[in-house]
């Protein structure tokens, strides 16, 4: 008689070493040292979430004027209701304000086309290129509409204008910085390590004062550019020169082997540069590239300093209003909640690039 010993399952792990117990453990509570500061954490937490909850939420005012926002002690959220208008498109006229509408909806759209891959690539490209034409005479005016002085520009209409067209001429700008850093021609060269490590060298706020007031002196005689343009310049610069620095090192990452082996196949240095190199580059430097882009966004908020109010501007000029005095801290929140979804979408959208690029190459 032959007996066949069966082994018994497996059985489940203890409740200590799975689910949420074990990860508590992995992650909190590890040893007495990460144990100490999760309890200290939590209490943290718990000191400052309560307040928070109670100015944010409980005894806000969502509806009301300045007088019942001061009777309740919390946050007048009607404050930012009531200057809604003045902080998307600050003293812009009334009756254009569907231009501006426009023009973010024209934004918006071709974000969302591009983003779900609703448009070839090279399609989406000359679309974002060409964006700015559109842009500047949606808001401008000119050639049938009626014009709008760039003084009257302000709020986060301000803000976009001056990051998504900077972003837009940037790129490509330092992208051509990049490649003439690394020319055989000495001229070209040298002219392009001489502005991308000048630029490199002076802060931002620098390059508004002068663009703001000694681009003029330098301008023919009769010749007049407004000072939006001649900040939006002076931006244009400063970002391009240090794309081109995350574009260069793009660039010398990639293997020597891949200009080899074009070469052995007889291709010219300009189609390899252009169709082997440089998307390859590219996709390797897409995180520090995506962050320039975020960096330009929040740099915007420098021009207050020569006298033009974006987001950030018009919310403190908001929050000065005689009937709203007091209300600094709305003004700001609601700012810095604007600009952390713009951040985060660039932020999210530059991960789908690297997740498509990386598989691209693989």
């Amino acid at each position: 008689m032959t007996i066949i010993f069966q082994p018994s399952p497996d059985q489940p792990a203890p409740p200590t070493q799975r689910g949420v117990i074990k990860w508590l453990r992995d992650h909190f509570f590890s040893s007495v040292k990460n144990t100490i500061l999760t309890f200290l954490g939590v209490g943290i937490i718990l000191a400052i979430i309560p307040p928070l909850l109670d100015w944010f939420v409980l005894n806000a005012t969502f509806v009301g004027n300045a007088d019942e926002c001061r009777a309740a002690g919390g946050a007048c959220w009607s404050f930012v209701q009531a200057q809604f208008r003045l902080f998307m498109i600050g003293s812009y006229p009334q009756e254009l304000a569907w231009r501006p509408i426009a023009a973010g909806l024209l934004l918006l759209a071709l974000f969302i086309a591009t983003a779900r891959q609703l448009m070839p690539g090279k399609v989406a490209v000359v679309f974002w290129l060409l964006l700015p034409l559109p842009i500047y005479w949606l808001v401008g005016g000119g050639f049938g509409l009626e014009s709008v002085d760039t003084s009257k520009w302000g709020g986060l209409l301000l803000t976009l204008v001056l990051s998504v067209v900077g972003i837009l001429v940037s790129v490509p700008l330092g992208i051509l910085l990049a490649l003439g850093r690394r020319s055989n021609i000495k001229l070209i060269k040298g002219l392009c390590i001489a502005l991308i490590e000048t630029v490199r060298g002076v802060p931002l706020v620098t390059i508004l004062f002068m663009a703001s007031i000694m681009l003029p002196l330098f301008l023919p005689s009769g010749m007049e550019i407004g000072i939006l343009y001649r900040v939006q310049i002076g931006i244009i610069l400063f970002s391009s020169a240090y794309i081109a620095e995350v574009v260069r090192g793009g660039l010398q990452g990639v293997e020597s082997g891949q200009s080899e082996a074009a070469a052995s196949l007889g291709l010219h240095p300009w189609v390899t540069m252009l169709f082997i190199i440089l998307p390859q580059a590219l996709t390797k430097v897409l995180p520090p590239l995506i962050g320039r882009c975020i960096a330009l966004l929040k740099d915007t908020s420098l021009v207050i300093v020569v006298g033009l109010l974006d987001f950030l501007g018009i919310s403190k000029a908001a929050s000065q209003d005689p009937e709203w005095l007091g209300f600094d801290a709305e003004a700001f929140v609601f700012c810095a909640l604007i600009y952390w979804i713009l951040c985060f979408g660039l932020s999210r959208y530059g991960n789908s690039l690297e997740k498509r690029g990386y598989a691209a190459y693989r």
